[in-house]
């Protein structure tokens, strides 16, 4: 495509270039009576400049809208599939980095690659090869013609181009930083609006509408100074580029017109001269033009190639070794763990865990806050790299396994439960292509949302807002819930799923859990005693290592820490049980 505009730019140039010949042609016919075409004479009458001047005229103009239909096809056409590969191989890229990654780089940033920069780098990609290739062609044929005409009235017009493209290049140098700047202090811009808008919520509830707009107000005046800081470069290589094209003007009238005195040139001649020239200005303009767009180009393609050259920290090693199903046994055998960082200073959240889960198992994972429960599941999904012979599924190193595969056999219901701006159904159905209503109730009904959901207007079809915003926390978790049973997967994880539901739900859920998934794998993170009490097992974690491991009954006979847990817990609830009774009885 690219190789087919350039021919039809050509055709374009080559045609743009017979106008001011028809010009003298004219200029001359009025001034002299006649016209001298290669030696032959002719008289200037209607059908000179009938066959002459307006039937050419006519295919030039006939020929320059097609030619110009088709580069802009060409060209235009080939940035935006250059586009679409673009954005299509970014977001591959995004959906293959690690959790890390995203950790680090905000979202409201990620999406400025994905409009202001990618969309710049497709201007310079369509439009910044078609002036290349303009101004090079247009350029070499115009200053051809000229010099063909006159060499020293040419040289002396190519003099303040030469100084132009110097100053233009000294500029374009300073445009790549400030464009550069600019594009950070927008992504600085759209983070601050992206996260304020997902926690307006807590903006409104603290009163911060003030203390945000302000800061808001600060990142603005930044991307303003930053943008203007831009434009006066732009202005300045504008007002360069007029001062030297006027100059030139003054050259071609002053020396031009001595010409036709001393007879050298005529009318008509200057006029074509004139008509070169002026086919020559786009050719510089478009030069200072690219020399701007590669300033933004380059800068902008930067950041994208940051993203794309980014690589995964969690991937496949080369020993994987694909396995047909996983049962649900697990196994960690002396775990120490440390969150990567920048800095070197990896402090373990995890020390010495070892610890078995059979396939088949209810399994309670409690302890304190911040005690490691989710980092455990975090290492079972393969979320970080884990040490090699540390953390096993089905007695095989979870490292020798494709993490396709870990995570296609578990489903897993996290802390902060993400639902999708979708319908009810689209969203428990989720975890499976077969989008079968049956099946998606029944989950619901496992989760004991079912009743919640036929209280809609529309049912399952009701469409949640941004992030499920249009349900109440307890709705969010059962959603979730519901779609984890949708997977029907051999291991199941629940980080603290339950906590937004009264005990009451609690037991259905849990029930309905041990009743469906009998012979599979259940893990439950929680807090509260009464949510794990009646596993087959706990793991009791503290500090990041496992304390004891056991049913809640042998825990409660032999673990002093566990022992306390439990007495605390029964003492908060024995004193809000008492509270209610006052205040119902007041």
């Amino acid at each position: 495509m690219l190789l087919f505009g350039v021919l039809a730019l050509l055709l374009v140039d080559y045609m743009q270039l017979i106008i001011p010949e028809l010009y003298r042609m004219v200029i001359n016919g009025i001034d002299q009576g006649f016209v001298n075409i290669d030696g032959q004479i002719f008289t200037f009458d209607m059908t000179f400049v009938l066959d002459k001047i307006c039937r050419p005229m006519l295919l030039v103009i006939v020929a320059m809208i097609i030619g110009r239909f088709l580069w802009r096809v060409c060209f235009f056409g080939s940035g935006i599939k250059l586009e679409t590969d673009l954005r299509g191989r970014m977001f591959d890229r995004c959906k293959d980095l690690s959790q890390q990654y995203y950790q680090i780089n905000k979202v409201g940033n990620l999406m400025s690659y994905f409009t202001n920069d990618l969309e710049t780098v497709q201007d310079c990609f369509g439009m910044g090869i078609m002036m290349f290739f303009d101004a090079a062609m247009l350029g070499a044929l115009a200053i051809g013609k000229m010099a063909k005409m006159n060499l020293m009235l040419t040289l002396l017009c190519m003099i303040p181009m030469v100084f132009l493209l110097i100053c233009s290049l000294v500029v374009g140098k300073y445009m790549t930083e400030k464009w550069d700047k600019r594009q950070a202090a927008f992504s600085s811009l759209s983070d601050f609006a992206q996260e304020k808008f997902a926690g307006i919520a807590v903006v409104k509830a603290f009163v911060k509408e003030s203390r945000e707009l302000l800061e808001f107000r600060k990142l603005s005046k930044n991307n303003e100074n930053t943008n203007v800081d831009y434009t006066k470069l732009s202005v300045l290589l504008h007002v360069c580029l007029t001062l030297f094209i006027e100059s030139v003007i003054c050259v071609i009238i002053g020396y031009g017109g001595y010409l036709v005195w001393s007879n050298e040139f005529d009318a008509g001649k200057l006029v074509e001269f004139i008509g070169y020239f002026n086919a020559i200005i786009w050719p510089v303009m478009a030069v200072s033009e690219l020399i701007g767009m590669h300033a933004q180009g380059k800068a902008s393609l930067d950041r994208i190639s940051q993203l794309l050259d980014a690589t995964p920290d969690v991937f496949d090693k080369a020993n994987v070794e694909n396995i047909e199903s996983i049962r649900g046994d697990i196994e960690f055998r002396n775990l120490t763990f440390a969150y990567p960082s920048d800095d070197g200073r990896d402090i373990p959240v995890l020390s010495d865990v070892s610890f078995t889960i059979n396939a088949g198992e209810n399994v309670g994972l409690i302890g304190r806050t911040g005690s490691g429960k989710t980092t455990v599941v975090d290492l079972i999904l393969r979320t970080y790299n884990v040490p090699d012979g540390t953390v096993f599924i089905d007695d095989k190193d979870i490292n020798t396994i494709p993490i396709k595969s870990v995570r296609a056999a578990a489903a897993y219901v996290p802390q902060d439960n993400f639902l999708f701006s979708d319908t009810i159904e689209n969203n428990i159905a989720f975890a499976t292509d077969d989008g079968d209503h049956d099946a998606v109730e029944f989950a619901a009904k496992m989760a004991d949302v079912h009743d919640n959901i036929s209280e809609f207007p529309e049912k399952y079809q009701s469409v949640l807002g941004e992030r499920g915003v249009t349900v109440s926390g307890g709705q969010k978790q059962r959603i979730s819930i519901a779609r984890a049973l949708m997977k029907n997967a051999p291991i199941l994880i629940l980080d603290d799923s339950v906590s937004a539901v009264d005990v009451k739900t609690e037991k259905v859920i849990l029930q309905n859990l041990r009743d469906m998934r009998a012979g599979k794998t259940t893990i439950l993170i929680a807090h509260r005693i009464s949510t794990v009490e009646q596993m087959d097992k706990i793991i009791f974690i503290d500090n990041g290592k496992v304390i004891a491991v056991g049913t809640h009954e042998s825990l409660y006979a032999t673990c002093s820490d566990y022992r306390n847990l439990v007495d605390l817990q029964k003492l908060d609830d024995a004193e809000s049980s008492s509270k209610k009774e006052v205040a119902s009885n007041v």
